[in-house]
């Protein structure tokens, strides 16, 4: 009596695995499929970064093309997801320093980093201690992607990653190469500037 081997289910990274390694192997179908998988993701996320749509288009087509570029180099020790992600940051940063988005106003990064500290010992308020992802419903959805891209984009790009894209807090801080602890900081700031400007709905 012979038995059956049980099926095996494909992971989102076995399938990615393979279509890099046939990419690298020069298979011409196979980083169009990687494209596909990820495009609408991608640009999801590059909306929120951009201030217009040509703007989250131009950015999701560099990033795909300094991927296709890279894609020898992935060494496959982290998830294709995360390197996608670190490798769109990155591109974000370097356009924006071209001035190909419109320049926002920000304060130094020292200035910064002393109202982080401050911030981080304050008291929340009540009402802003709700979860973020509550506020993701219909009626807000639009509302708090406007204050999303109002954020300056040190707390921004944390918020989307880890409130929108659901990295986890390591995840987030190797894809911006900083510490989980800065992490944490930068998100509970973006949080309460985000919170301040939806107030309306949830005071009287």
């Amino acid at each position: 009596m012979t038995t059956e081997n049980p099926p095996t289910h494909k992971t989102v990274a076995d399938a990615d695995t393979e279509l890099i390694r046939a990419a690298i192997a020069g298979q011409p179908q196979a980083f169009p499929d990687l494209v596909r998988r990820y495009e609408q993701k991608l640009y999801n996320f590059a909306r929120r970064m951009c201030r217009s749509d040509s703007d989250a288009e131009d950015l999701v087509q560099e990033t795909f093309l300094n991927v296709y570029r890279s894609l020898a180099d992935f060494r496959f020790e982290t998830k294709f997801k995360n390197w996608l992600y670190r490798v769109a940051v990155n591109t974000a940063i370097t356009k924006r320093r071209r001035s190909k988005f419109a320049p926002e106003p920000d304060l130094s990064l020292e200035d910064l980093d002393r109202q982080e500290e401050a911030d981080a010992t304050g008291e929340v308020p009540d009402w802003a201690r709700m979860p973020l992802e509550q506020l993701l419903n219909g009626e807000l959805l639009e509302t708090m992607n406007r204050a999303i891209r109002s954020l300056p984009e040190k707390y921004r790009v944390v918020v989307v990653l880890r409130d929108v894209e659901e990295f986890s807090t390591e995840e987030t801080a190797h894809i911006l190469n900083l510490t989980p602890a800065n992490v944490k900081v930068r998100l509970h700031r973006g949080r309460m500037f985000l919170k301040d400007k939806l107030t309306e709905y949830f005071t009287p």
